[in-house]
């Protein structure tokens, strides 16, 4: 008995020390200026339009990951660079990690130090200064109160003319058009799309910040919604669109019982369920899709607004 519990014990100990500890990743900096820029290449022809941006091993935007190291290496490593021979492509790289990030005004200035060298990058630079100098020109156009603003521009007040508004919008997306032209089978394909997505999704905004001052202001507030889900199924953000759409048949429902309470005799069940039904087709479409962050938003929002149409369908007397 005594042989086969030192066995044990000798098994034991042995099964221990076999066992291997599990190592722990070790993340080095970037080492040069090449590897960075082979990273941030690989990214280049995502289409960001439809996909969401690449991450790199600390689950950070790729673009803006490299940038940042990009900066760094220049900084840390100014003596060795000073030869110049890398400057257009780090030039290069930043200008293409810029123009992901939206800051077209740089991002044109670092291709246009690329294109100074007399390289292999000096055509694309030129092209790419010049469809970036016009993105940094069309986001600057038409009523957006959240946009980034060149340096010295003031914000533009919100028009007062719908009318107005909508010419700005419209030469604005013109431009744009003409920009995504320019730049098909390129690597500004994408973020042209997502410019256009942006001017639309601002329309739709306006007219949705201003339709109570409207007589339709909610027809028209609806439309423009509707108009960003069908111009953009294929985007990334299609279910957030959805969810806009929602959002506001909701707040209309909400709004309604507030101006004609379920108890009223202005209260007008048909015209109340169209309000509900929208609402929950639109949440429930979102919810029912496996694998996007919506889901979880979607689901939560029907709750909150079923629980309030229980609410209201216990105080309202349908005709008998």
């Amino acid at each position: 008995m005594r042989t086969r519990a030192v066995l044990g014990v000798v098994l034991f100990a042995l099964g221990c020390a076999a066992k291997p500890h599990p190592v722990q990743p070790q993340y080095q900096p970037v080492a040069s200026v090449l590897e960075e820029v082979a990273t941030l290449r690989r990214h280049l022809p995502d289409d960001t339009y439809r996909f969401e941006a690449g991450r790199d091993f600390t689950g950070r935007n790729i673009y803006r990951a490299s940038l940042i190291r990009l900066e760094s290496i220049e900084r840390v490593h100014a003596d060795s660079l000073r030869a110049g021979n890398l400057d257009d492509v780090i030039a290069y790289a930043k200008a293409r990690a810029l123009e992901r990030l939206r800051a077209y005004d740089l991002a044109a200035e670092s291709h246009r130090v690329a294109a100074e060298r007399d390289g292999p990058l000096r055509g694309e630079a030129r092209k790419a200064a010049s469809l970036d100098d016009g993105l940094a020109e069309a986001i600057q156009i038409g009523y957006e109160p959240d946009r980034p603003l060149r340096s010295g521009v003031r914000p533009i007040p919100a028009p007062s003319d719908p009318n107005g508004a909508i010419a700005e919008y419209d030469r604005r997306l013109a431009l744009l058009d003409a920009l995504g032209d320019e730049a098909n089978d390129t690597f500004l394909e994408p973020v042209v799309k997502e410019e256009v997505e942006r001017c639309d999704m601002a329309r739709a905004r306006y007219f949705v910040a201003r339709r109570k001052l409207d007589p339709d202001g909610n027809v028209r507030a609806l439309a423009e919604l509707q108009r960003v889900v069908a111009r953009h199924r294929e985007s990334k953000n299609a279910n957030r669109h959805l969810l806009d759409l929602a959002d506001l048949y909701a707040a209309m429902a909400e709004e309604y019982v507030q101006a004609r309470p379920p108890e009223s005799l202005f209260f007008d069940p048909p015209a109340f369920q169209e309000l509900v039904d929208s609402a929950s087709q639109l949440y429930e479409a979102v919810a029912n899709q496996d694998g996007t962050p919506e889901k979880l938003e979607a689901a939560r929002r029907l709750e909150a607004f079923l629980a309030f149409t229980l609410r209201v369908d216990r105080d309202r007397f349908s005709p008998q």
